[in-house]
């Protein structure tokens, strides 16, 4: 009988301290932040009252959090979509044989090892006035620019944008490589005889064959994006005037800044919720593909 168990459930015994680790670090946090968004928790309150769906209430009416909600949503569309494309053509652009590509190669992926916060640190310095490479290399051109490109309105969130695909694009280029790289040649071979040109190959043999891996590739970058805290802490602070405010930024806010902690966890709930939403029409999705 024991014998039976160990060999039917083999691998348990293997996963089991990886389950009990994630279950210390992940779940019981989760259950813990939901059970505190029914809650007043304040850091600076020793007492805890539960006040049901007040904060929830709250949330619904508070401007800020749709504020956040709606720059998250953009941020998150905008830099997928943009990372996605340009990917693309730069995993095009690296599958060519020229001389150098390989050093490139090597090289393309040092925006995405440098640290969030030595890239934050960065393209802060750039954009300084008067000092800053932008605002130099504007003048130079003859444009009249002398701002801090974070401070203002109308580029902070767009520079964020940015900030996004050059830290993202050559990761999605380097995935999207591997995939293309493993396309039998025999397939654009079959393609050529067919009559089909540099475009129509594109779409008919490499855009099929690397489907799988721009799926997971979007997942992930999905997952992260609206989960993204630091690039937008670190530059901008959500600032200025809430122009760049987002959903993590937002939730650690009313965390530290404001204390309200049970309120705070009624947005990551909301976040986690969402995100759920997209994970489990991602799997069904892709269970409709490989069926």
């Amino acid at each position: 009988m024991k014998g039976s168990f160990l060999r039917k459930n083999g691998a348990l015994p293997l996963i089991l301290p990886t389950l009990i680790i994630m279950a210390v670090f992940t779940v019981l946090p989760l259950i813990k932040g939901f059970i505190l968004s029914f809650t007043n928790a304040n850091l600076l309150n020793k007492s805890t009252a539960y006040v049901g769906l007040e904060n929830y209430k709250k949330l619904f009416t508070d401007p800020i959090f749709w504020l956040a909600f709606v720059h998250s949503l953009i941020l998150t569309v905008t830099a997928v979509i943009l990372e996605l494309v340009f990917g693309i053509i730069l995993a095009l652009a690296l599958k060519q044989k020229v001389p150098g590509i390989k050093l490139f190669r090597s090289v393309i992926m040092a925006s995405w090892v440098i640290p969030v916060a030595a890239t934050a640190v960065m393209f802060t310095f750039m954009v300084e006035p008067g000092y800053g490479y932008y605002n130099i290399l504007l003048k130079f051109l003859g444009v009249k620019a002398n701002t801090f490109w974070f401070g203002s309105l109308n580029l902070a969130f767009p520079l964020i944008i940015i900030l996004h695909l050059w830290r993202n694009v050559p990761f999605y280029g380097i995935a999207l490589l591997a995939a293309m790289q493993a396309i039998p040649d025999t397939q654009y071979e079959a393609a050529e005889i067919d009559g089909a040109g540099p475009i129509r190959s594109f779409f008919t043999v490499t855009l099929p064959s690397i489907r799988n891996m721009i799926i997971v590739m979007v997942t992930i970058h999905v997952l992260w994006t609206f989960n993204n805290f630091d690039m937008v802490y670190l530059t901008t602070g959500g600032g200025p005037v809430y122009s760049t405010q987002v959903l993590p930024v937002y939730v650690y806010q009313e965390a530290w800044t404001n204390y309200t902690t049970g309120y705070a966890s009624s947005i990551g709930t909301i976040m986690f919720v969402l995100l759920m939403f997209y994970f489990i029409a991602y799997i069904r999705v892709y269970q409709q593909q490989e069926g």
